[in-house]
C-alpha cells in the first residue's frame, strides 16, 4: 500500500484529524457516493432550476454527507458547493469545490453513469464512481485510482481506446466559431476516433485513467467550476494534455476544455476543431 491506504468499507474517520488534503477529498467523495448508491432507484423530489435542469433529494444528501466530511476535518476551510454554494468564512484562504452528483439527468433516468467531484482549489482532488466502485484521486502532484480491495495504482493516461467523449449539453457559448457536435462529423474524426456522450464530467477521470482517448467541452473558465475542478486536476498530475478549445492553457479567459490522454491526440483534435471554425 502507498501512502493512501485502501479500505473495503466506506469510512471517513480517517479524515478527520488527517494533515493530508488529499484523504479529506477522497472521504469527502466515497461519503458522496455511498449517499449516492444508497438513494438510486428511489422515488426522488426533484428541485427545478429551470431550462430543464434540475437537481434531486440525492444530489442534496450526497453533498450534505460531503459538508460534513470537510467541515470535520477542515472547519476554517471554504465550500462552494453545487447546491448549497459558497458557505464558510468570506475571507477563508481555502476553498473547496463540491459536484456531490454529476450527471444528475442520467440518475433520474435510471442509468448509473454519474461521478462525485470533490476538489480543493489548486491543490487535492477525487472523483468517485459510486456504481463503478473507483476512486480517482491526486494530491496535487501525482495521480492514483483506488479499488476496494486492491491496491492503489498510478493513473496511466492512453490513447489506445480512441475513444473520445464529447459534452453535447448547452449552453454553447462560442457557437457558431465552435459547436461540440460537428467535431463529431469531421471526417478526420470519424477516420480516428469513436465518440462518446455520457453527460458527466466522470469522463476526465477516464482520460486521466486511460479509458478514453480525450474529453471535449465547450464553456467558459472551467478550472473554478465545481463540475470540472476534479477532473482538471486529475488530468493535470496524471500528465494528460490540457488546455482550452483554442489549444490555449486554461484559466482566466480561457474558454472551455480538451483534456488529451497525450500530444498527438491534443494535436489531431485541434486540428479538427480549428478546421471547424
Amino acid at each position: 500500500m502507498n501512502a493512501y491506504e485502501s479500505s473495503d468499507a466506506y469510512d471517513s474517520s480517517d479524515a478527520y484529524e488527517s494533515s493530508d488534503d488529499a484523504a479529506v477529498a477522497i472521504a469527502g467523495a466515497r461519503a458522496g457516493a455511498h449517499v449516492v448508491r444508497s438513494m438510486y432507484g428511489g422515488q426522488l423530489d426533484r428541485i427545478d432550476k429551470g431550462a430543464g435542469d434540475f437537481a434531486t433529494a440525492a444530489d442534496v444528501a450526497a453533498e450534505k454527507a460531503i459538508l460534513g466530511v470537510i467541515r470535520a476535518a477542515r472547519p476554517a476551510d471554504a465550500v462552494l458547493g453545487e447546491e448549497g454554494g459558497r458557505q464558510g468564512a468570506a475571507d477563508a484562504v481555502r476553498q473547496w469545490l463540491v459536484d456531490p452528483l454529476c450527471g444528475t439527468l442520467n440518475y433520474a433516468a435510471g442509468t448509473m453513469v454519474v461521478g462525485v467531484n470533490v476538489a480543493l482549489r489548486d491543490g487535492a482532488a477525487a472523483v468517485a464512481d459510486p456504481f463503478g466502485g473507483e476512486v480517482f484521486f491526486t494530491d496535487g502532484k501525482s495521480a492514483w485510482l483506488r479499488q476496494d480491495g486492491a491496491e492503489d495504482a498510478p493513473l496511466a493516461p492512453s490513447s489506445a481506446s480512441r475513444l473520445v467523449d464529447v459534452n453535447l449539453d448547452p449552453p454553447f457559448p462560442s457557437a457558431p466559431a465552435f459547436r461540440a457536435v460537428e467535431l463529431l462529423a469531421h471526417a478526420e474524426f470519424v477516420a480516428s476516433f469513436r465518440p462518446r456522450v455520457v453527460s458527466t464530467t466522470l469522463a476526465l477521470a477516464w482520460v486521466a485513467a486511460g479509458k478514453r482517448a480525450a474529453y471535449v467541452t465547450d464553456g467558459g473558465d472551467l478550472t473554478g467550476s465545481v463540475h470540472f475542478a476534479a477532473g482538471i486536476a486529475l488530468c493535470r498530475a496524471a500528465g494528460c494534455v490540457v488546455t482550452g478549445i483554442d489549444g490555449a492553457p486554461i484559466g482566466a479567459g480561457s474558454n472551455g476544455l480538451v483534456a488529451a490522454a497525450d500530444d498527438e491526440t491534443h494535436r489531431l483534435l485541434m486540428s479538427m476543431m480549428r478546421g471547424r471554425s
